[in-house]
């Protein structure tokens, strides 16, 4: 299967204001995600982005207790990555090492509120 990464641009993401669909993560059910997030996701080949900030929402964890997180994705070059949530006043509650990414942007951010994980535009 081809991927339109070639095709993902911040312009893209940016276009995004609120959302006409809620989608449910397949595997997290209690999560839920925006057009944008889905949009972000399928252009990218990045649904293992969404993954990793749904099964973050788990009761009880951290995480999930913080009512608003901003998450962030900064790609490195190489291909590594670094995935970090703060919440939201820049007091990072979990960060994790991606070593391989082929991520189309340099840098991303997602908030997630109330369970949903949207784009900045979406929130």
């Amino acid at each position: 299967m081809t991927q339109n990464t070639d095709r993902l641009s911040e312009a893209d993401l940016a276009q995004f204001t609120g959302s006409e669909t809620l989608y449910r993560h397949g595997l997290a059910r209690s999560v839920l995600y925006t057009d944008g997030a889905q949009f972000m996701a399928e252009k990218a080949g990045a649904y293992w982005l969404l993954d990793e900030i749904a099964f973050a929402q788990r009761p009880g964890s951290k995480i999930a207790a913080e009512p608003f997180q901003h998450w962030k994705l900064k790609v490195f070059k190489g291909g590594s990555a670094r995935l970090s949530c703060d919440d939201g006043n820049r007091n990072i509650v979990h960060a994790k090492r991606i070593p391989f990414t082929d991520f189309p942007l340099p840098t991303l951010s997602i908030y997630v509120t109330n369970k949903t994980i949207m784009l900045p535009g979406d929130y």
